[in-house]
């Protein structure tokens, strides 16, 4: 019963702390951004290979969606991790691979706005039934860290 207690606590002070800068139910975290598509994911990849992180693909959704003659407004996806923090991640519940390595989002929408959303690892890690594992707030936090960097003017 106590467990489940701090497990709600601590549920309801993650959503109220992230609506702050957009979390969706679905645990998909949006953070406005002052540039554009392509340069809100070049600064987040340039910043995510300084932090050590592999960016293992970027995506062009719009560039495939032209191939197809489909307008799509700027969509980039970039995919990146590092062993060193998947790997405990994944001993906590060896399913979080099915959502690692993680991602990072870069649209437009429809009025103009850019934004970045990412996975909050916290709800992956509820999702995956780990939500006591200990590498989760340090990757939260890094992520964070390296979105507002990505976000700044």
């Amino acid at each position: 019963m106590k467990n489940k207690l701090v497990q709600a606590i601590t549920t309801a002070a993650l959503l109220a702390g992230a609506s702050a800068i957009g979390l969706a139910a679905d645990g998909l975290v949006q953070v406005k951004s002052p540039h554009g598509v392509k340069a809100t994911a070049d600064r987040f990849e340039e910043l995510a290979r300084q932090r050590n992180l592999i960016v293992f693909s970027r995506i062009d959704h719009a560039a495939g969606a032209a191939k197809i003659g489909k307008p799509l407004r700027p969509t980039e996806l970039l995919i990146f991790g590092s062993p060193q923090s998947g790997t405990p991640f994944m001993e906590c519940a060896q399913t979080v691979g099915i959502d690692l390595p993680l991602k990072a989002l870069v649209w437009e929408d429809a009025g103009g706005q850019v934004w970045l959303g990412y996975n909050d690892p916290a709800y992956l890690a509820q999702r995956h039934g780990a939500a006591q594992c200990p590498p989760v707030e340090n990757i939260r936090k890094a992520l964070a860290g390296l979105v507002e960097a990505a976000t700044a003017r």
